[in-house]
């Protein structure tokens, strides 16, 4: 079977006992707190685990992309390295939300697997929770007994806690679990070792396939156990591993899952693929380099197509960590020095077309968005190989070592790099600690791994204590699972709480409320959530500061709770700040519906944050926007403004319907079965949303463009403003255009005047270069005369007068060129604060190991700053002038 072929007979054989097939949530976790990436099957079903939330249908069936790579569920640093972790993996699943439990699900397992899939019985393993005494939870043998209706005895084997007690987290939905393991070795390894010894033992051809979780409890933060309010079943069958075993293979890489990438890997590299080759053997690092691009690049592939780009903080740093990951391996060992891993990205998307179209309808887009990340990391690479050459220069080495009896000793020469710098070029350039080492064995350097360690758990450390959040748990008061949103209607509503909790973050308490009603949208899809007051009878007045989803709740930020907590209270949104948001968030769907008429139909959504100062909206688009296109847009969206088109708001409409009615949908989004649509004019604007908007487009008053920039690699940004905030805008502008004016005598073309301003500026620039040139000329001559010979060197080490570092750096470059093995020093104070330049011949550079760069570091230390450079001319900058003296002093060290 291909693995196509296996997946659908999974979903099918499902579908034959009731399920209904439900599709693949983002691998992009937007609504969840707790998590940035889908990294098991049932986190879109958490809610209904927790009792928050209810479905349509009891039994449900799935694959879903999954993503570890980061917190509890970390595989990154296996992959590619072993046959059977990855990034990203597909989860199936079956699901039974308060229908059946233990007795079907396993039944139906072990149907799937033997009659359907037609596993060989002898090498399946299965296992169930020992019980733990500590927790006082029972052994499971009802899990046990129904089991052995099936499966022998001696292949049935107790589990322990961390095996075979699923928790999500911490906190949270989490129950006894029953896994399923094959064993993969030949009949001969079989004969002289029982399969039952290694399970759950790391062997690599022994592995699990299948676990199935038997939701019953919720923990607490205090580490209880409570009762769900139902119980579920909740499976995760790994797709990778279950096409190995299919296909009779011994890794999943060898399967059709991800061998037609590593053959065009292979062939584009000019490198074979061995599969069978062991650590430190010939071939090794290129077949892990080879399974590390292939896994890697379905990571970032569906991510940035589920609307994750690549950045610097939470879950774009991930996806950038994972990219860059498969760059240094593609460089390091398949030798490609220019961007590859984006080639990859076609051939993914028409590998999952049909099952995950979301990537093949954005292929294009996904691609040049890894290559422009491509390009920029391969820059970092150079920059960061040209450092660890600075870090190795005989300047840069210098250790000091503390004695036992507490005294200091400065070894300059010690030929290791230090954990602080390999830490560096790990954290700032991206390089892993084995390409640091492997580099400094070239150099017959070695890496200080002890300190490298230190550093690295000294900003974990910090991570987490900038990240901390202290949840408590829930205090429900109100036994009920429905909440009712009034803000499409209203904007004050009576309710009660229903439950609540305290949350400390960063030494600052608050409190998350939960209302049986609430008008106060809940930020999502962009737009921000309300800000408000809960008004109770006796006057007390609490007040919201901000309103977020969690798990399908809507939640309340409040700095305190009521007096009394069971009262009914009056729940009202601050009607000005809605108004101003409704008019934002309106504008921007005139805005993408514009953008599409004059950019083109390619025009996609790729972020948006609405409030109620500005909009802000990310779109995909390869060039920059033009002033024209700027002005059309604006005017077609102005226009729409004008006509004060009525909203048209439907709600619970099929999204199957939706759909083929040529409705706007955003991808990365989950939908449900129902959806919300938005049109603002048939022909013009049509939705989905779940935000709040206007009336009608006339309440948005105006609409103004007030910047456009790029984001990433394809994805472009404009930011606006409407109404009130427009209208500022726009006198602000009348203010300094007046202003202007009386400036230049309130001429009658402004811009003339302006024009004739540059002009003037620009002579008197000339005429001030040319005066200093004539300065450094004669500065040249009188500096040349005043080189002291050491040691073959021609030494200078002098305080110049010059106006700008470039005047500075011209006169370096006039003595080079009249002063033959030159070590020059210049030292000048710019605006106030000191700067010197080392300027050294190549010939010293080459024969006598010096080096610029690193000797202006050690010399910036005297004026308080820092620097860098080239070996042959470097520059640096500090905070204290009275050290200029210090540092000519102590150049003449260097070659003396």
């Amino acid at each position: 079977m291909t693995a196509n072929e296996i997946r659908k007979a999974f979903l099918d054989f499902f579908a034959s006992k009731g399920h209904t097939i439900v599709p693949s949530a983002p691998i992009v976790i937007k609504n969840d707190p707790t998590l940035m990436f889908t990294n098991a099957g049932m986190n879109q079903f958490k809610a209904i685990f927790l009792g928050e939330e209810t479905l349509k249908f009891t039994r449900a069936v799935d694959t879903q992309r999954c993503l570890r790579v980061s917190g509890k569920h970390n595989d990154l640093e296996e992959v590619g390295i072993d046959t059977y972790h990855h990034t990203m993996f597909e989860m199936l699943g079956n699901w039974s939300f308060g229908d059946y439990f233990k007795k079907e699900a396993i039944a139906w397992s072990w149907e799937l697997l033997t009659e359907v899939y037609k596993i060989d019985k002898s090498r399946l393993y299965v296992t169930y929770f020992e019980g733990d005494e500590k927790e006082g939870l029972e052994k499971d043998t009802e899990t046990y007994n129904f089991w052995k209706e099936f499966v022998a005895e001696a292949n049935i084997l107790p589990g322990n806690k961390k095996d075979n007690f699923w928790e999500m987290g911490e906190t949270g939905p989490c129950g006894p679990s029953s896994e399923i393991h094959y064993d993969n070795r030949p009949d001969s390894e079989r004969a002289l070792v029982d399969g039952a010894t290694l399970v759950n033992g790391d062997h690599d051809q022994v592995i699990e396939i299948w676990n199935n979780v038997f939701m019953q409890f919720n923990r607490l933060k205090d580490g209880s156990l409570q009762l769900l309010p139902a119980k579920h079943v909740d499976t995760g069958m790994g797709f990778e591993r279950l096409v190995r075993v299919m296909q009779g293979k011994t890794s999943n890489y060898d399967t059709d899952v991800f061998q037609p990438m590593i053959s065009f890997i292979a062939e584009r590299s000019g490198k074979k693929y061995n599969s069978a080759v062991k650590p430190g053997r010939e071939g090794w690092n290129e077949a892990v380099a080879m399974r590390v691009l292939a896994d890697h690049i379905r990571a970032i592939s569906f991510a940035i197509a589920d609307g994750q780009l690549p950045s610097n903080n939470k879950a774009g740093y991930v996806i950038r960590r994972i990219l860059r990951r498969a760059v240094r391996y593609s460089y390091q060992y398949l030798e490609f020095k220019e961007p590859f891993l984006n080639q990859l990205v076609p051939l993914l998307a028409e590998q999952f077309k049909r099952v995950f179209d979301n990537l093949y309808d954005q292929k294009d887009f996904v691609q040049k968005v890894v290559l422009e990340e491509e390009i920029s990391f391969l820059r970092t690479l150079l920059s960061g190989i040209n450092r660890f050459n600075q870090m190795t220069s005989v300047f840069a080495t210098a250790q000091t070592v503390v004695n036992g009896d507490g005294t200091q000793i400065h070894t300059p020469y010690k030929n290791v790099v230090s954990g602080k710098n390999a830490f560096e070029l790990s954290d700032t350039y991206g390089f892993p600690l084995d390409l640091t080492e492997l580099m400094a064995r070239e150099k017959g350097w070695q890496v200080d791994v002890k300190g490298f360690n230190e550093a690295l758990q000294q900003q974990k450390t910090r991570s987490r204590a900038a990240t901390a959040i202290d949840t408590g748990d829930w205090v429900v008061l109100k036994d009920d699972d429905t909440v009712e949103f009034t803000g499409y209607d209203e904007t004050e509503s009576i309710a009660h709480i229903v439950k609540y909790r305290k949350v400390k973050a960063k030494g600052t308490e608050q409190y998350q409320i939960v209302l049986d009603k609430t008008p106060f949208y809940a930020e999502s899809g962009g737009q921000v959530g309300d800000k408000g007051e809960l008004v109770f009878p006796v006057g007390e007045v609490i007040y919201v500061t901000d309103t977020k989803k969690e798990n399908g709740l809507i939640v309340h930020f409040t700095d305190k709770l009521p007096e009394d907590i069971d009262d009914a209270l009056t729940a009202i949104v601050d009607p000005a700040l809605r108004n101003r948001t409704n008019s934002n968030h309106s504008a921007t769907h005139l805005l993408h519906a514009a953008m599409k008429q004059v950019l083109g139909a390619h025009v996609n959504q790729k972020g948006s944050l609405v409030n109620s100062d500005y909009l802000r909206f990310d779109f995909s688009h390869f060039a920059k926007v033009t002033d024209d296109e700027l002005a059309q847009i604006e005017a077609i969206v102005n226009q729409k403004v004008r006509e004060n088109i009525p909203l048209k708001e439907e709600r619970s409409v099929l999204y199957a319907e939706a759909i083929t009615s040529g409705v706007t949908a955003l991808f990365g989004e989950k939908y449900g079965e129902y959806v919300r649509v938005i049109t603002f004019d048939d022909e013009f604007s049509k939705e989905l949303c779940g935000g709040t908007h206007v009336k009608a487009t006339g309440q948005i008053g105006f609409f103004k463009i007030i910047s456009e920039s790029a984001v990433a690699a394809g994805v472009r940004r404009i930011e606006a403003i409407t109404g009130i905030a427009a209208e500022d805008y726009i006198i602000a502008q009348n203010k300094l255009v007046q202003h202007l004016k009386e400036l230049l005598k309130n001429p009658k073309d402004i811009s003339k005047s302006v024009e004739a301003l540059l002009e003037e500026n620009s002579k008197l620039k000339k005429e001030i270069e040319k005066s200093v040139l004539e300065k450094s000329a004669g500065l040249k001559n009188e500096l040349a005369e005043k080189a002291e010979q050491i040691n073959g060197i021609n030494f200078i080490a002098q305080k110049v007068q010059l106006p700008n570092a470039d005047a500075i750096k011209n006169l370096a470059y006039q003595l080079k060129d009249i002063v033959s093995d030159l070590f020059l020093v210049l030292a000048a104070e710019i605006d106030g604060k000191p700067s010197l330049t080392v300027m050294i011949a190549e010939n010293l550079v080459k024969e006598k190991n010096l080096n610029a760069g690193a000797i202006v570091r050690e010399l910036a230390k005297e004026i308080k700053g820092g620097g860098g450079g080239q070996p042959f001319f470097a520059t640096a900058g500090g905070s204290d002038i009275s050290g200029l003296d210090k540092a000519l002093e102590k150049a003449k060290s260097f070659v003396a």
